[in-house]
C-alpha cells in the first residue's frame, strides 16, 4: 500500500509562516485536505503521514483533528515542547489520541548546540515509552552534530527528513555524502526520500542533478530504510504532485518489486506503525 510519508497541511498567514519567502510566493495560500486528495487518487497513493510545519501544540492537535476527520491521513508527526519540564505529562495527553505518530523539533533553525541540550534530549528519551518516532530536520551542515545526537538515542526509531537537505542547487555532493554514509551506519535511523527539489534550482532541476544525491542515500541505506515523501505542498514551487513520484518511481525502477514497495510504502508503515487499508479509500483506524 503506497503511502506518502511526509506532507504538509495549513492555514496561511504571513506572521505564522514568514519562513515561505519571496520564491516561494505561490504557496502563500491555505492547503487542506480537500486540496490533497485527488492528487493521492491520481498517483495511487493510499494514506499520508502529515507532518508539523509551525512549533505549537495548537496546530499539532489540529491536525490529529484532521486525521479523525480523514482516514487517509493514516499519522500525524506533530510538536511538542520536548524542552518543557511538563513535556511527560504533555505527551500522556496527546497519545491519547493514536493517530499521533511521531514528533519533529524544527532543528534547522537552532544552532547546533541545541541537539546537545540535557533538557531536549530527556524529551527525546520519553519518546519510546510512548511509541513516538523522531523526524530529524536538519541542514546538511549539521550532519556532525546530528550524528553525536542520535548516537545518544540508540533505540529511538528517527528518520532523517528531505535526505539532509544537501546543497544540490550549488552542484556539491561533499562533504554531505560522506556525512550521510556515517549517520546511515546507524540502524535505527531512516531516511526520507523528499524535499529535494527545493533544494535545487526550481525552475531547472533535471533528474540527471538529483540522481548521484539519491544513489548516495540508496547506498547508505538501502531500500529498508528508505521511504518516499512528497513534501507537498512546498514541493509545488519545484514540481507537481504527480511529477515527483514520477521520478522516484524512475529512480528505483531497477529494484525488485518488492523493494520498490517498501520504498514507496511499507517502510513508512512499519516505521510509523500505520494501518493501511488494501483499498486506497479506506485507511484503518488504529
Amino acid at each position: 500500500m503506497r503511502v506518502d510519508a511526509h506532507q504538509h497541511f495549513w492555514q496561511y498567514t504571513s506572521q505564522e509562516f514568514g519562513w515561505i519567502n519571496d520564491p516561494m510566493a505561490a504557496i502563500r495560500q491555505d492547503f487542506l485536505p480537500a486540496d490533497l486528495l485527488p492528487l493521492l487518487d491520481e498517483a495511487g497513493i493510499a494514506a499520508t503521514v502529515a507532518v508539523q510545519a509551525r512549533q505549537s501544540l495548537a496546530e499539532t492537535k489540529w491536525l490529529v483533528e484532521l486525521a479523525d476527520a480523514q482516514p487517509r491521513i493514516a499519522g500525524v508527526v506533530g510538536w511538542v515542547p520536548l524542552v518543557d519540564p511538563n513535556v511527560e505529562h504533555i505527551l500522556e495527553t496527546l497519545c491519547k489520541n493514536p493517530k499521533l505518530k511521531g514528533v519533529r523539533h524544527v532543528l534547522q533553525g537552532e544552532p547546533d548546540e541545541y541537539m546537545a541540550r540535557d533538557d531536549f534530549n530527556s524529551g527525546i528519551a520519553m519518546l519510546r515509552r510512548h511509541s513516538l518516532t523522531y523526524d530529524v530536520l536538519i541542514l546538511e551542515r549539521q550532519l556532525p552534530a546530528a550524528i553525536r545526537f542520535v548516537d545518544k538515542h540508540p533505540e529511538q526509531p528517527m528518520v532523517l527528513d528531505h535526505i539532509a537537505k544537501p546543497l544540490i542547487a550549488a552542484h556539491e555532493l561533499e562533504p554531505w555524502r560522506t556525512r550521510i554514509r556515517e549517520i546511515a551506519q546507524r540502524p535505527h535511523v531512516f531516511c526520507k526520500l523528499s524535499g529535494m527539489v527545493t533544494e535545487a534550482d526550481f525552475r531547472n532541476w533535471t533528474i540527471e542533478q538529483l540522481e548521484p544525491y539519491v544513489e548516495t542515500v540508496l547506498d547508505a541505506f538501502g531500500p529498508e530504510r528508505l521511504l518516499f515523501g512528497s513534501d507537498w505542498p512546498v514541493c509545488t514551487v519545484a514540481s507537481t504532485y504527480d511529477r515527483w513520484i514520477s521520478v522516484v518511481k524512475q529512480w528505483i525502477a531497477g529494484l525488485s518489486a518488492n523493494e520498490q514497495e517498501m520504498i514507496l510504502g511499507g517502510n513508512a508503515q512499519q516505521f510509523y506503525g500505520l494501518n493501511v487499508s488494501s483499498r486506497p479509500h479506506e485507511v484503518e483506524q488504529t
